[in-house]
């Protein structure tokens, strides 16, 4: 993958919000080594959580920034990357900066101020960034802002990789086998989710139905970790909707339930939509009526992420 592909994805995702707000949201690379292989889809869902909570904190006329830096690696056959992220809204106390990554954790000055959120969005950061292998570090005070630093260390990709083309990397994705990968489809609509068992089956998945949100957590819940590839989700469910969903699993306890991709689906594809997904932790965004082309091309670049 390419480092440059993240920032740009933020930028799709949140310009229009930070424009809304006359916030100033910026970005700057300073990397050698551009092109690693990691995991694009964790990445992603790290820094999206990060940037979603500096723009929602800060007020309008504010900045938000991203510096990506490469910084010096012991490691032969590798880089590490130093990504800071800051912003200059309404900070936090000194005090409750250890409990930042708790799940459920938020401030009294974002309570007060009516600031929409759960809380759960750095406890998953905090998860995604240790599984990676990573480290984060945070520094705020209260009315001056806060600056998240996230250190990556990532191993370079070889010649081969930059002896292809853009479509040339893109191959190993089209050339992934689903053949045998279990799915959890999250869908209310009994009419759908047979269609879109149809089509899951059709792609060589395993699928497995849940009617509703809470139904797909208790699923997930009761497997064996590992025993689900990825999870469908729809957005509108009784009980408990899809966004409730994908927060309630990224906040369980075992990684790599926690962990599981999840695609969302929803009646629309506008940018809202995705940056809604992305706030809830899910990894991609699909809308519907799904189209089995798209919805394969999907899984197949969120699973070869994994």
């Amino acid at each position: 993958m390419k480092l440059s592909s993240i920032p740009a994805a933020i930028m799709d995702v949140f310009g229009t919000e930070a424009k809304k707000k006359n916030i100033t949201l910026t970005y700057h690379m300073n990397v050698e080594h551009e092109h690693v292989l990691t995991d694009l889809t964790k990445l992603n869902e790290i820094y999206m959580n990060i940037v979603s909570n500096a723009i929602k904190y800060t007020p309008e006329g504010g900045a938000v920034s991203a510096v990506v830096d490469e910084v010096p690696c012991d490691k032969p056959g590798y880089v590490r990357i130093r990504t800071a992220i800051t912003d200059n809204g309404i900070g936090m106390s000194e005090s409750f900066i250890p409990h930042i990554f708790d799940s459920f954790a938020r401030e009294q000055n974002t309570t007060v101020g009516k600031v929409a959120g759960t809380g759960l969005g750095l406890a998953i950061v905090k998860k995604l960034v240790d599984l990676l292998g990573g480290s984060i570090e945070v520094e705020s005070a209260p009315g001056k802002g806060s600056t998240f630093v996230v250190y990556m260390q990532h191993k370079i990709a070889g010649a081969n990789y930059y002896a292809g083309s853009d479509e040339a990397h893109a191959a190993p994705a089209a050339e992934i086998s689903l053949k045998g990968k279990r799915v959890l489809l999250a869908e209310d609509n009994d009419l759908n989710a047979e269609i879109a068992m149809a089509i899951l089956e059709e792609m060589g998945l395993q699928a497995e139905h849940a009617a509703d949100g809470n139904l797909c957590v208790e699923m997930l819940k009761k497997a064996e970790p590992g025993y689900y590839d990825l999870i469908l989700m729809d957005i509108q469910m009784p009980t408990m909707n899809g966004y409730d969903a994908a927060r309630a699993i990224r906040s369980l306890p075992n990684i790599r339930r926690a962990s599981i991709p999840i695609i969302a689906m929803t009646a629309n594809a506008f940018a809202e939509d995705r940056k809604n997904a992305f706030a809830a932790g899910m990894d991609a965004h699909v809308a519907k009526p799904v189209e089995g082309k798209k919805l394969e091309e999907t899984i197949k670049a969120i699973l070869s992420d994994k």
